[in-house]
């Protein structure tokens, strides 16, 4: 028989190649997606079926429909996972950065989506949306990559009804924290911003602090792929998975708190209780 298919986007590290560890060893067939040489490399290397890919390359994503065309003829499950957090003040990375936060974090998930509908009809297959608990609860210098989580929750919602008529289903998975170099990251975009010249300077711990906030007591990204692994194989899939530490208590605090406490709450840890 022929194993089923998985597309996997953002594979170099982290989540994106726990994912493609635990799916190619469960058997499926991993196409996983990277940007860099040396990582498509290392990929190859472990057995996955490498592919370069920019999920904001419109041309890119029309050679990568193509060849899955030519060589499965279908997909069992696409994996939207690429994408990175823009941190620091919304004021100071002001529209750019937030348009580079929604290109890579949301219009490129409904970009590779679209470009492998084709394919996930042929097989009935699954939509795999990775999205974040920050979607549901924001958090101060986070603002861009909060929003751009929420666009995907509300994005999934919608798709996820709009696939429906053709068999597909969609999950979103929540993460909370999980160990990767998304906090390393997160404060290398972080420090890009931070400067002298900002009014929000004199706060640069607590810019730094949420920056590596994902980092905190964080859960291995072995245990998140095998649970999301499971997930995806149960004959009853959720619509809705949340993984990793914090992916549960967060949302229950936006449910549940009133919004003068949480505010003050998240005032305290960043350090923004003072007047500048």
């Amino acid at each position: 028989m022929t194993p089923p298919s998985v597309l996997i986007t953002g594979c170099s590290s982290g989540i994106g190649r726990a994912l493609a560890d635990a799916f190619q060893a469960a058997g499926y067939r991993v196409w996983a997606c990277a940007r860099k040489a040396e990582d498509l490399a290392a990929l190859e290397a472990a057995g996955f079926a490498a592919v370069p890919l920019d999920v904001n390359d419109g041309a890119a994503l029309e050679q990568l429909a193509e060849r899955l065309q030519r060589e499965s003829g279908g997909l069992d499950v696409l994996i939207n996972n690429a994408g990175y957090g823009a941190m620091g003040p919304l004021l100071d990375g002001g529209v750019e950065a937030l348009r580079r936060q929604f290109e890579t974090n949301v219009f490129a998930l409904v970009g590779v989506t679209r470009a492998l509908f084709p394919l996930l009809r042929r097989s009935r297959g699954l939509v795999v949306n990775i999205g974040s608990v920050s979607g549901v609860l924001a958090t101060p210098f986070a603002g861009a990559y909060c929003a751009s989580k929420a666009a995907v929750h509300a994005l999934s919602d919608a798709l996820r009804l709009e696939l429906a008529p053709f068999a597909i289903e969609l999950m979103e998975v929540q993460p909370g924290a999980i160990a990767s170099s998304f906090g390393a990251n997160a404060s290398r975009e972080a420090e890009q911003l931070l400067g002298e010249g900002s009014p929000w300077w004199p706060l640069r711990e607590g810019i730094r602090a949420r920056a590596k906030a994902s980092q905190d007591n964080p859960t291995p990204t072995a245990q998140f792929a095998a649970e999301l692994l499971a997930a995806v194989q149960r004959r009853k899939r959720p619509q809705l998975l949340r993984l990793g530490n914090g992916s549960r208590a967060m949302p229950l605090m936006a449910a549940l708190l009133p919004r003068p406490w949480l505010s003050a709450l998240l005032r305290k840890r960043f350090g923004l209780n003072v007047q500048l």
